[in-house]
């Protein structure tokens, strides 16, 4: 049979859909784009140039006027992807605590949503893509012909952010960083303009106690039309 061409997979900050996302793009030889980077990109770019996250229409233009490129991970370092504006790789500047704890705000804002949707939206529709993001299935690309929305509980997916800050050698508090996606959650699902939730028509799998390996195993098989 022929795989989905377009797949969406969804859901809160560290459920998997980066590494589950890249997994199945490679088994199908598919272009795998994680859309948060993108929002990750502008959140640093402001904070970097001091732009006040509470200014819309300053974040918007920064969204706007900024060329975002992302491509193959090019270092076997933990990378899904690399992320380059200006050509400078800030890949693992996008993941730092204070993007963290201001994505959400900055990604509920309906100019930067619309700025960097319309690249995403183009992007997927050449098909032979796996999009990851919070608004894939209900926003991005409804149209899409496998909807997925991977979701487990806050404590489970601190724990594994604390893990992957401690791997990278990094300073990590599990406490703080529960609290941290306590609120973005808070932020990601109360939002006015594309809350997260999942498509009507989304497969929804908790990956609370399932290795990675399970997971993928239950999604590659709805890629292939034969659910688990």
């Amino acid at each position: 049979m022929t795989p989905p061409l377009i797949i969406a997979i969804d859901g809160p900050a560290a459920s998997g859909k980066s590494t589950i996302g890249k997994r199945i793009a490679e088994r199908l030889g598919y272009l795998f784009f994680d859309t948060g980077v993108m929002y990750r990109a502008v959140t640093w770019m402001a904070l970097q140039s001091g732009i006040d996250l509470h200014d819309e229409g300053a974040l918007t233009r920064l969204a706007e006027e900024t060329p975002i490129e992302v491509a193959p991970a090019s270092r076997f370092d933990g990378r899904v992807c690399d992320v380059l504006v200006g050509g400078r790789d800030i890949t693992w500047e996008t993941r730092r605590p204070e993007v963290d704890s201001h994505v959400s705000l900055v990604s509920s804002y309906s100019g930067v949503r619309r700025a960097l949707s319309a690249q995403q939206r183009r992007i997927g529709l050449r098909g032979c893509v796996v999009m990851a993001g919070r608004d894939i299935g209900t926003v991005v690309l409804p149209e899409a012909d496998l909807k997925v929305y991977l979701d487990a509980s806050a404590e489970e997916r601190a724990r594994r952010r604390y893990v992957e800050l401690v791997a990278r050698g990094e300073p990590a508090d599990y406490q703080t960083i529960l609290t941290a996606v306590l609120e973005r959650d808070r932020i990601d699902s109360t939002r006015a303009v594309a809350p997260l939730r999942p498509a009507d028509d989304a497969v929804i799998i908790n990956t609370d106690g399932l290795t990675a390996d399970q997971v993928f195993d239950r999604v590659w098989a709805l890629c292939q039309d034969d659910p688990p």
